[in-house]
């Protein structure tokens, strides 16, 4: 019997599942169908993205050139990070490493010992070939270059509400079906519980076997008509509203996405072809809406395209992320603040761990049951990683003095510790971010460790010195044979016009 994969709500959620699905169906006869109303509408923001990204619009087929100029998008390969930490402080999470091992040991710990010995300085985003790239507004892929220089990866800045609309003419052209109409409730199984029917306005339904929960923040079904608790980490991330603004182009066409943090939060600031996107994240409880609204409109490029749009959250994830025969997706399943990029990146590794795991037919409760452990995994580890910028901070104001004095989760403040007393990053399962991300953010804000791998004092002095000095020069070299970043996206769009 085929089956029928329900998928409710669209925005970027909805349609990344639909067109993951028409391209990697579960049986051949499955039947996709895609519910959505208009009269909803989406978050609609700006969006900033991992690598990862590049993987699911290949995995689709999606040309580049054609995704770019189709989504009004850029390039991304890293975060500029301003004033986190103390007030003037500036640093770049990049994608990429500060080099290679030397002697099986991490870079950083040569580093570090470098420095100690007064041979080398800060800061260690000189050694990352994409915060030197993104210092100057360049831009090409990592083919582009040889060698050491061409370790890196790089993201995309686009417009999701047009990044939704390719992905709806992609899944409708490979057989999705898409109605229109709002949820009004659901018919679930007397016996097992499962959801059996979506009813829509109009007195209509929709019966499906299994069921995608993209919905946003409502989680109509896996939140509200199964009930499955919401874990709440606010007390660990406290920001709980965001305003976000658009604003006409102006200053800097950077391949890099900006966040500045401010006195009770921080400002994101995301630049597309048609407009710059910016947004504040802040804690209600030291920032008030209106003084929120007036720092960030006093904090654009440009000049603003409408009124901020308000947003109200609450940190955290679902008990559990597949319920009988609903699967979280998106934000139905979790909000983690947009600080490094993560939405979408959730997004697309649970639609990749459910289409490894999603039987043809029922499932096995073990299947279930792993799901969900590696998606609470994921969460866990990016939780750890977003609180890791905030308490390390040394700004005076009551909010980062909150921050750097909560109880860490024991998973963080292990990592700390480690690193603390030897520059060591201990991974986890399920890690999203690997070893040079949490070197980065940690000695970008100044948390220096106090010791090294003790391994790194097998080499000489000079030796590592004449390395650490040919890599910098080496990178130096490379950046200045990359095109300035907007020249490289003009040149994209015409590839995809062509």
């Amino acid at each position: 019997m085929a089956q029928h994969l329900i998928i409710a709500g669209g925005g970027s959620a909805g349609w990344m599942a639909a067109a993951l699905f028409a391209r990697l169906r579960p049986a051949p006869d499955t039947r996709i169908t895609l519910v959505e109303s208009d009269a909803i509408g989406t978050i609609g923001v700006g969006e900033a993205t991992v690598p990862i990204l590049q993987e699911f619009n290949r995995l689709l087929g999606l040309h580049e050139p054609e995704f770019v100029a189709a989504t009004q998008g850029s390039f991304k390969l890293g975060i500029e990070f301003v004033d986190w930490g103390q007030i003037g402080n500036r640093h770049f999470h990049g994608f990429g490493d500060h080099g290679a091992p030397i002697e099986g040991i991490s870079p950083h710990h040569h580093w570090h010992r470098l420095r100690t010995a007064g041979r080398l300085g800060d800061p260690i985003d000189r050694w990352s070939m994409p915060a030197l790239a993104a210092a100057q507004d360049r831009f090409a892929p990592p083919e582009a270059l040889r060698g050491e220089a061409a370790e890196y990866r790089y993201a995309y800045h686009f417009d999701a509400g047009l990044y939704a609309a390719l992905l709806r003419d992609y899944a409708e052209a490979r057989g999705v079906t898409r109605i229109e109409g709002r949820i009004l409730d659901v018919v679930r199984d007397g016996e097992s519980g499962d959801l059996r029917a979506l009813l829509l306005e109009g007195e209509r339904r929709v019966d499906g076997d299994v069921f995608l929960d993209c919905t946003g923040f409502a989680s109509q079904l896996l939140g509200q008509h199964l009930g499955t608790d919401f874990v709440d980490w606010s007390h660990w991330l406290p920001a709980d509203r965001a305003l976000a603004l658009g604003c006409t182009r102006a200053g800097r066409f950077t391949p890099f996405t900006r966040s500045t943090a401010h006195a009770a939060g921080w400002q994101w600031r995301i630049p597309l072809q048609h407009r710059t996107g910016n947004g504040l994240v802040y804690s209600s409880a030291h920032l008030s809406d209106d003084e929120a609204a007036a720092l960030l409109q006093a904090n654009l490029d440009g000049e603003a395209i409408g009124a901020p749009r308000q947003l109200r959250f609450t940190t955290g994830r679902r008990a559990r992320f597949w319920a009988h025969n609903v699967i979280g997706i998106g934000l139905a399943a979790g909000f983690m603040e947009p600080l490094e990029s993560t939405s979408l990146q959730l997004v697309q590794t649970g639609l990749a761990r459910l289409a490894e795991l999603l039987p043809a037919g029922p499932a096995d409760p073990a299947i279930v049951a792993e799901y969900n452990r590696e998606t609470i995994g994921e969460y866990e580890r990016i939780r750890d990683f977003l609180i890791a910028h905030y308490c390390i901070s040394q700004r005076p104001e009551p909010f980062w003095r909150d921050m750097a004095a909560m109880t860490l989760p024991d998973t963080l403040a292990h990592k700390l510790a480690l690193w603390d007393a030897m520059g060591r990053v201990p991974m986890l399962d399920l890690e999203s971010h690997q070893e040079p991300s949490w070197v980065a953010v940690l000695l970008g804000q100044q948390r220096v460790p106090r010791g090294h791998d003790p391994a790194a004092d097998r080499l000489p002095l000079d030796s590592l010195a004449t390395r650490f000095a040919q890599r910098e020069a080496t990178l130096a070299t490379a950046t200045r044979r990359l095109p300035q970043h907007d020249y490289f996206v003009a040149r994209t769009c015409q590839a995809a016009a062509a």
